[in-house]
């Protein structure tokens, strides 16, 4: 049951991928002091009916990593592709929404869905379905990819490397230098420790700060909506401070303006 399907109240940091250096006079493009990348995953339907009219009701983007198989993809289509048309991104988060059942307390994945039995040939084809079926939706051709489960590996291997050329980043394994970005999905939390957390990364120096997020006011790891209101509301109020964006737009300046890039 997907409602017990990651435990993901933690930083992310340690397993994040730093491979190219930003330079030291990076800036963000007014001079805001982070980046914030406010992100949902798996395509649910409080997604749809929360958190997309309250980033409206601010103007701030969000990215929506849709797993094609949900429901929503069949019944909510027009409101998908709505969503792109106003700003948001669709990113790709897979077919079928794979994951190691190898790992502690994983007993909810399907033998079908166990990422340990792929091949990376499988999952490669599955990723570039699924791209194919993302611009479908909204024609775009450039793209984004938040592993499920953040499991990377397939038969002994991390298959990240045979798809990376698809895609413009990859959320949590992006290659800037170590402590630029960290990731982290809350839930069931206030909206004051929410914000609390974005002063604290601010404050750690940390300069791309990822939030994912599950359901908004319902479905499963959910944040409630008034909770997420509250971060909105803070962010909207400092867009001084904060460059919140989608992430595709973030990390398009990230390789725009780094060193070496």
């Amino acid at each position: 049951m997907r409602a017990l399907y990651f435990s993901f109240t933690v930083c992310l940091s340690c397993i994040i991928s730093f491979d190219a250096l930003a330079d030291d006079s990076f800036t963000w493009p007014q001079g805001q002091v982070m980046a914030v990348s406010l992100s949902y995953d798996d395509a649910l339907d409080s997604q749809l009916d929360n958190a997309i009219p309250a980033l409206n009701r601010r103007e701030l983007k969000g990215s929506f990593y849709l797993t094609l198989a949900s429901p929503t993809l069949m019944t909510r289509l027009d409101e998908w592709r709505a969503a792109a048309a106003q700003g948001h991104e669709l990113g790709n988060h897979t077919i079928y929404h794979p994951c190691s059942a190898s790992l502690p307390d994983r007993e909810w994945v399907a033998s079908y869905d166990n990422i340990d039995h792929y091949e990376v040939a499988e999952i490669v084809r599955e990723v570039t379905v699924a791209n194919g079926f993302l611009h479908a939706i909204d024609g775009r051709d450039e793209r984004t990819y938040t592993p499920t489960c953040f499991d990377t590996v397939v038969s002994g291997e991390d298959y990240l490397p045979s798809i990376r050329n698809q895609f413009v980043s990859i959320k949590g394994f992006e290659r800037v230098k170590q402590g630029f970005a960290t990731a982290w999905g809350p839930a069931g939390i206030s909206g004051e420790m929410l914000v609390e957390r974005v002063k604290a990364e601010s404050a750690n120096g940390t300069r791309l700060f990822n939030i994912i997020f599950h359901g908004i006011g319902g479905d499963h790891l959910m944040t409630s909506s008034q909770a997420h209101e509250y971060l909105l509301q803070y962010l909207a109020e400092n867009q001084e401070i904060y460059w919140t964006d989608s992430y595709i737009h973030i990390m398009k300046y990230v390789s725009q303006n780094q060193a070496g890039e």
